[in-house]
């Protein structure tokens, strides 16, 4: 099953997205500019072999809910995602906040 929730943070909107599948879930949280997504972003595949693609995106791990993704530490980002500001600590929401 596949769902997509419209969330509002400080009034910007972004795309909640979760995928169920056997034995794991997909989580995402977007907008037009970058996304956090659960652990099963490979942050070194999108710092290396796309990095021509310049993708804004962080990744946080042990998040079971979009709710969870939300104010989970971020593990790991971007090269790009650092160029707006987004740290390795930071919350899924405030590094949200920086892709506004």
């Amino acid at each position: 099953m596949v769902s997509m929730t419209p969330i509002i943070i400080n009034g910007h909107t972004f795309t909640a997205v979760t995928v169920l599948l056997p034995k794991t879930t997909l989580l995402t949280v977007s907008n037009d500019k970058g996304y956090i997504m659960c652990g099963a972003l490979d942050v070194a595949l999108l710092n290396n072999v796309l990095a021509d693609r310049k993708i804004i995106a962080g990744r946080a791990v042990g998040v079971k809910t979009i709710e969870q993704l939300l104010k989970a530490p971020l593990e790991s980002i971007t090269k790009e995602a650092e160029t707006l500001g987004i740290h390795v600590g930071m919350i899924g929401e405030e590094a949200l906040l920086k892709m506004v």
